[in-house]
């Protein structure tokens, strides 16, 4: 299944959900919650927080996304690496080939967008690899028939930070200059990734949303977490923790997403207050279309904090 093709699908499985979500109560679709004009700015050090807290699921299983079976792309390798308490999680990942050099390569980490890999995403990342970085693009909990439950951006951090340790440690990879960036569902989880660590130089956040309570009210379907504790919506929300950052951002979204320009602007204005080097920018065409010029604009970003 091509790129277009899958996010043709999550638009239709999107709409479709939402619709019989709003019209009718069912087992297992979340109750509503209050949507705050503005979430509340947490000054605890969101690291420190993700040590404390735990997700409570109320319901357990794989992804929501339709996947395709995951095997080695063109230009790539799939290896595993380990995540979860124990490390008991093994998950996969896609590796781009590369030969080693003299001087150590930078890496970046890719997170896909929706809730499943593809061969698509794959396809979008190859700016990167003829940049000359080695690119990681893993898969997480749940996605792809792969082990451990989905728990909408929280629990995944782990995953994203596991993957990048794995990275960290491929031969020839310089673990001092390692990026993360990612889309939608990946450019939430690399904001959150990026205030959970000082692994990454610098994160590239495309088209992510800042704000949980925003982003299940529009898809209540997806919450498997319990919605009647606000802090879960605040741990997984880039704007309640904007001073958390460690790392330079930048966060680019869509001309045609109009819905993120309030809540880009809370969250650059958040964690440019504490000192944090953050700036925003846009690429012209709406959430899809977007991206292969918001990849673009990140390599001159990653080379210039990496020089």
């Amino acid at each position: 299944m091509f790129f277009d093709d899958r996010n043709d699908f999550f638009r239709q499985r999107r709409a479709v959900l939402a619709g019989i979500a709003g019209t009718l109560l069912l087992p297992g679709i979340a109750s509503a919650f209050e949507v705050p004009d503005q979430p509340r700015l947490i000054k605890h050090d969101y690291a420190k927080v993700r040590h404390r807290f735990r997700t409570k699921l109320l319901r357990k299983g794989p992804a929501p996304d339709k996947y395709e079976p995951l095997v080695a792309p063109p230009g790539g390798e799939q290896i595993f690496y380990r995540s979860g308490a124990g490390g008991e999680l093994e998950l996969a990942a896609w590796v781009s080939k590369y030969k080693r050099k003299r001087h150590a390569m930078p890496g970046v980490l890719f997170l896909h967008g929706g809730n499943a890999m593809g061969i698509g995403h794959w396809q979008l990342i190859k700016p990167y690899m003829d940049a000359g970085f080695v690119v990681l693009m893993p898969s997480v909990r749940g996605e792809n028939g792969q082990m451990g439950n989905f728990s909408g951006f929280y629990d995944e951090v782990d995953d994203v930070l596991a993957a990048a340790d794995r990275l960290a440690h491929l031969p020839g990879v310089d673990p001092n200059r390692l990026f993360v960036a990612g889309h939608s569902v990946g450019g939430t989880l690399t904001m959150l990734a990026a205030m959970s660590t000082h692994r990454f130089r610098a994160a590239a956040p495309m088209s992510g949303n800042p704000d949980a309570f925003r982003f299940f009210n529009r898809y209540p379907q997806d919450i498997r977490f319990d919605d009647t504790n606000k802090h879960e919506f605040e741990v997984r929300s880039a704007l309640c923790y904007a001073q958390s950052f460690k790392c330079p951002v930048r966060v680019t979204h869509a001309t045609e997403e109009d819905h993120f320009i309030d809540r880009t602007s809370l969250l650059v204005s958040r964690a440019g207050g504490a000192g944090i080097h953050i700036d925003a920018a846009t690429a012209a065409g709406n959430h899809n279309s977007a991206l292969p010029e918001q990849i673009a604009q990140s390599i001159p970003f990653f080379h210039g904090v990496a020089s």
